[in-house]
């Protein structure tokens, strides 16, 4: 039996993971529950085992029964595009943080890919250095560095705004054409919320000395009902830049629930920020040599796009 796949509609909406998994697979409530302790069920491209769990329209749900039982906090085998000394490129679930942002934080993908690396390196620590980050809910490719060569490396060529990070989102309305949104982002607005110095009516004179400047590429890939496919590609990489410039931008992801607020527009419901890191390219530390991979966006992400286009 193939993997299976379920998107969550209202009737499924508020169901444990357990019982839409025995929907899905059929069995006993005890194999729906193994499969999910197992580490062989998926919500939106994330490993699930919480079997108790309670599910939310548009959610994907994903069973591969016949999947080889996962240890806890492992990353997925097929999630490992490319290691060597100095670098580690990955694909990065939605629902997983990049690493711990408090106390506690654990199962973070810094955690994982320690983990994975522990275990191919016969018990030494091994070094995963921190050098880019996606948010917890967006999904796609992005490089550990696994020496001080490569952090230095990674860092001067994101400083230089060499490296090529290209998302993929799908955003509520109509987009057409190309645009470079350019702002200088701070860390309060005014409103408690991250945003572009300047969007507010209440902000005068000079920016904060504390603002950042920001830089997103926008280009419209594929109309859809509703909304847009686009492509973004960062020049900077300040936090949540690509939501707050779409949002500011009068289209906001579709499943944003933060930078919604100044949006009155009909909105189309996800079960997450409709985000993808599609593609990742830089120059090797070591070779130098110009080095890219892409991902696929994620069932989840593929599913809802599939439901918008026009038939």
């Amino acid at each position: 039996m193939a993997e299976l796949f379920t998107t969550i509609t209202e009737d499924d909406a508020n169901h444990t993971l357990a019982a839409v998994v025995r929907a899905l697979v059929g069995g006993s409530w005890s194999e729906a529950r193994d499969l999910c302790s197992s580490g062989r069920v998926t919500v939106d491209g994330a490993t699930a085992r919480d079997d108790a769990m309670r599910v939310r329209v548009g959610q994907t749900v994903g069973v591969d029964p016949h999947a080889r039982r996962k240890p806890e906090g492992a990353i997925e085998p097929d999630a490992i595009l490319f290691v060597d000394a100095d670098v580690i490129v990955v694909r990065k679930p939605a629902g997983v943080l990049t690493c711990p942002y408090e106390d506690g934080d654990r199962g973070t993908l810094v955690d994982r890919v320690r983990s994975h690396l522990r275990r191919t390196t016969k018990g030494r620590d091994p070094m995963v250095g921190v050098v880019q980050r996606l948010d917890k809910d967006t999904s796609g490719v992005l490089v550990f560095a696994r020496s001080m060569r490569g952090k230095r490396s990674l860092e001067e060529q994101l400083r230089a705004h060499t490296v090529l990070r290209r998302y993929e989102a799908i955003v509520n309305g109509t987009v057409r054409g190309e645009a470079t949104i350019r702002s200088l982002i701070v860390q309060d607005r005014g409103d408690g919320l991250r945003g572009s110095w300047g969007s507010k009516p209440w902000h005068r004179g000079d920016p904060p000395a504390t603002a950042k400047d920001a830089i997103t590429h926008v280009r419209a890939l594929e109309p859809l009902r509703g909304a847009t496919l686009v492509g973004c590609r960062l020049e900077t990489g300040r936090q949540h830049q690509i939501r707050i410039h779409l949002s500011e931008a009068g289209h906001p992801l579709v499943g944003e629930q933060v930078y919604v607020r100044d949006y009155a527009g009909p909105r189309i419901e996800a079960s997450r920020p409709m985000l993808h890191a599609r593609e990742l390219g830089f120059e090797h530390p070591e070779t130098h040599r110009p080095m890219r991979w892409e991902d696929p966006p994620p069932p989840d992400f593929a599913a809802l796009l599939a439901s918008l286009r026009p038939r």
